[in-house]
């Protein structure tokens, strides 16, 4: 089945994966962006209701050990956590890009000394890479973010290079070189057309991972400090009082899952759509 048929099934017929990830994305990044204008509280406001009361028509998901608003702290707290993430995938995959290109078309020496230090890199966990990190900078949100983005250049540069050198190998590539077709204008007309597709596929994959990541920071008292309402600060907040109040870690854990969950299966889809040979393994 070609391309084009693969296109024009998917525009009469949307997989039901496809349909279930744009609607909670979609939903998860308007109710982020119009956090301030849907909060019912401040989400720093202390006492704005009882201490660890249950969910009800006043508070729709309760509140936390302070009296604060749980639903107004998820709102904010929704952008909070898909700016570190956009802002981390975006930057990790310029740079590991980068370095996948240059390390694809800019001679042998180059090759052997950035691949060497990207599988070193790639050795270890991505999670690991970034609590080092966290721990020389120090905590906050800046660093949280410089630590995740930078966590993800590895892979990134691996996939890039990945991609790059099988279109290197390709005849098209040999004739431009043979034109006198420099390698920067060979990777920026032929190369990136060809493989930004793919690479788009990985942001969006890899976009899950810096959501989990900042979370697993913020939980460890490494990332977004408080009262600032991310959700992995809310899940650590809400930790000692898991038997009294339970909402305050089944709301923000939901938000996490609901967010990964539509990512991943935007992710698969457009990896479904852009290689046609994997339709049906998902």
């Amino acid at each position: 089945m070609s391309t084009t048929t693969e296109i024009s099934i998917w525009t009469r017929r949307p997989p039901f994966s496809v349909v279930l990830g744009l609607a909670l994305a979609i939903f998860i990044i308007a109710t982020s962006l119009l956090s301030h204008y849907l909060a019912p509280f401040d989400p720093t406001r202390m006492a704005a209701g009882p201490r660890l009361a249950a969910p009800s028509a006043a508070h729709l998901f309760g509140t936390d050990e302070f009296g604060r608003d749980l639903l107004s702290r998820l709102l904010v707290g929704g952008r909070l956590s898909l700016g570190i993430g956009t802002t981390a995938v975006v930057s990790g995959l310029v740079i590991g890009g980068l370095m996948g290109l240059i390390a694809a078309f800019a001679g042998r020496f180059v090759e052997a000394v950035l691949l060497r230090l990207i599988d070193v890199l790639y050795s270890f966990p991505d999670t690991l890479i970034a609590l080092a990190l966290v721990a020389f900078l120090g905590p906050g949100i800046e660093n949280a973010t410089l630590a995740i983005a930078i966590s993800l250049v590895p892979f990134y540069a691996r996939v890039t290079y990945g991609l790059a050198a099988a279109e290197r190998a390709k005849p098209y590539i040999e004739a431009a070189r043979l034109a006198g077709i420099r390698s920067g204008r060979l990777v920026r007309v032929h190369v990136m057309p060809n493989i930004g597709q793919s690479l788009i596929v990985m942001g969006t994959l890899g976009f899950s991972s810096a959501i989990l990541s900042a979370a697993g920071l913020s939980f460890l008292g490494l990332g977004v400090q408080p009262p600032s309402p991310e959700w992995g600060a809310i899940l650590a907040s809400g930790r000692n009082y898991i038997n009294k109040a339970p909402w305050i870690l089944i709301f923000p854990g939901v938000a996490i899952c609901l967010t990964v969950l539509s990512f991943n299966l935007i992710g698969d889809s457009l990896r479904d759509l852009v290689d046609p040979r994997r339709k049906g393994r998902s």
